[in-house]
């Protein structure tokens, strides 16, 4: 064994402090026991990264970090995508020739050991349910559930801001969907004025995404109770700390709303805990599997809060770590604050693989030992590349690192095993009924109904000054005011439109009695034109009696007979 590798091995990894043991160092294939590798449990809240490809044992790196801190009585959360980290409630199996021969390769014994667990689940179907009300799930972490861009989480925010300020609670997405129904209303949109107003279109895509949410079952995840992040804080009798894992299996199609879920638990984390400083060991580690779907499509803002939690929960004793392919998944502001990091396998098959390579060597310390692009390609299922934190807060020389075994069962757990660890459980009694408590749903409901009653009132005065029937006979109690203002002016819109027809009737009753007058006038004239011509026609033969005679028949006739 080269001496000098030797040394720095040494040197960079003996403390006399706690420390949890990750294996040994390699070099050209050979490990080195004369000091393993390991970080110290005082280093374990500067966070870390465990990246590696698909198959190379990140899972298994975090199933041994949780196991030896719970061990020490570190409590752990640990989001479980596939359900395999369930083997942590069962040993290992020492008779097991793959476990027995990498373990005698270290030269360190294998104590199999189960891990109290307890099971969490966002459905509640495979653990006790984590719930989250809409209020503190907040704008931010919301928008992204929702897949909202910028404009639209900062409509959201102004909903959250409202409705903060006029005593609503946002408890499940029922209260925010009233919520926004209310605003975008006629009674409610002229309340948004003093916070700058929201267009109708931007209403529509809020509440068009919560029903897509609520159609794909995620409305069972906002509501009551909230989960308490302080039971994730818990230790046994024995001293041990509960490891939590969050089951996901079971809502693997939605990928952006676990991810967001469990961010969600960092935040509540953050501002919850007290400043404690540097602690013998961490009060909480936390380990975000598949981190790269957190910083998927997230918003400038929401990155931001992510990259202030990371840097800040330090203080607060808890230690953060984000498990994903590559570290690229992970962007630099984040990066840069992980002290930790263990880096399996990475596999260069495309351009782009092979940048991503180039820049991940680059970021690990400065070896002699090793061509770190050619050690990154090269190393086998259950080795890592390995850098930590000193307890003095330097990093240590990058190790190729054969892995010891998890202690525990590196296997799902049967079924009828992970049924009984729930049914046990008291915290699935806690958190098992949903509740459903006076909230902005009902109170908004309540203020219409209040407003419908005063309104009808109002109406039935308005109503009858304007000779109209009461305003209840046409159902108008039951509309909002409004609807109520709308059906009144329509109502006088059909009485004027009636006032009009009458004197419409009116009008062409006048015409007609006109035309009838103008019509016996002219029969009158016609009459007296017929005497007139008459009397000329006499003239001519009154001299004569035979004329005479005939004047007066004619006259007669005219006038209706002679004498008798």
């Amino acid at each position: 064994m080269n001496d000098a590798f030797a040394k720095a091995m040494a040197d960079g990894y003996t403390t006399d402090q706690p420390m949890l043991t990750l294996g040994s160092a390699m070099l050209d294939g050979e490990p080195y026991n004369g000091a393993h590798i390991g970080v110290a449990l005082a280093m374990m809240n500067r966070h870390g990264l465990i990246a590696g490809a698909t198959g190379t044992g990140k899972t298994k790196t975090l199933q041994l970090l949780a196991g030896q801190l719970s061990k020490a009585g570190v409590p752990c959360f640990v989001a479980d995508i596939k359900g395999d980290v369930t083997g942590m409630a069962a040993a290992g199996d020492p008779t097991n020739p793959i476990i027995t021969a990498r373990m005698a390769s270290l030269e360190l014994p294998y104590a199999p050991s189960a891990h109290p667990v307890e099971f969490f689940s966002l459905s509640g179907k495979r653990g006790a349910q984590v719930r989250a009300t809409v209020h503190s799930f907040g704008p931010l972490l919301l928008g992204k559930v929702l897949d909202l861009n910028d404009t639209q989480t900062e409509i959201l925010s102004l909903i959250f801001k409202y409705c903060d300020d006029n005593n609503l609670p946002l408890l499940d997405l029922k209260d925010l969907a009233a919520a926004l129904k209310y605003l975008a209303s006629d009674d409610g949109k002229g309340a948004l004025a003093d916070y700058g107003g929201m267009s109708a279109a931007s209403v529509g895509v809020l509440l068009r995404a919560i029903v897509v949410n609520e159609q794909e079952g995620s409305d069972i995840f906002f509501g009551e109770p909230e989960f308490d992040v302080a039971d994730l804080l818990r230790t046994t009798p024995e001293g041990e700390g509960v490891v939590s894992l969050l089951e996901l299996a079971d809502v693997m199609s939605r990928p952006r709303l676990f991810s967001t879920f469990m961010l969600w638990m960092l935040a509540q984390l953050y501002e919850t805990l007290p400043e404690v400083g540097d602690l013998p060991k961490p009060k909480l580690c936390f380990f975000f599997d598949e981190a790269h779907l957190l910083f998927d499509n997230a918003s400038q803002a929401l990155m931001d809060e992510i990259e202030r939690t990371a840097r800040l929960i330090r203080s607060k004793g808890v230690g953060v770590y984000f498990v994903t392919q590559s570290p690229t998944d992970v962007p630099s502001s984040v990066l840069s604050q992980l002290g930790n990091r263990v880096q399996h396998a990475l596999r260069a098959f495309t351009p782009e693989d092979a940048d991503n390579l180039r820049k991940t060597a680059r970021t690990f310390p400065m070896t002699e030992f090793y061509n770190v692009e050619k050690l990154l390609t090269s190393l086998g299922i259950g080795e890592a590349a390995v850098t930590v934190l000193s307890p003095r807060g330097i990093p240590t020389p990058l190790a190729a690192t054969r892995l010891i075994a998890p202690d525990s069962q590196m296997s799902p757990i049967p079924d009828d095993r992970f049924a009984a660890i729930v049914a046990a459980s008291s915290l699935n009694t806690k958190y098992g009924a949903t509740v459903d408590r006076d909230s902005a749903y009902e109170r908004i409901n309540a203020r219409l109904d209040a407003a419908r009653q005063v309104a009808a009132q109002q109406a039935v005065t308005q109503a009858q000054a304007q000779g109209l029937p009461p305003t209840t006979a046409t159902g108008m109690n039951t509309m909002t005011p409004a609807e109520q203002r709308r059906e009144i002016q329509r109502q006088v819109r059909e009485q004027r439109e009636r006032e009009r027809a009458a004197a419409r009737q009116r009008r062409e009753q006048a015409a007609a009695e006109r035309r009838y007058k103008r019509e016996q006038a002219s029969a009158e004239r016609a009459r007296q034109r017929t005497i007139n011509t008459a009397i000329r026609t006499g003239g001519r033969v009154v001299g004569s009696r035979l004329g005479q005679d005939i004047l007066r028949g004619v006259f007669g006739t005219i006038l209706g007979g002679g004498r008798r």
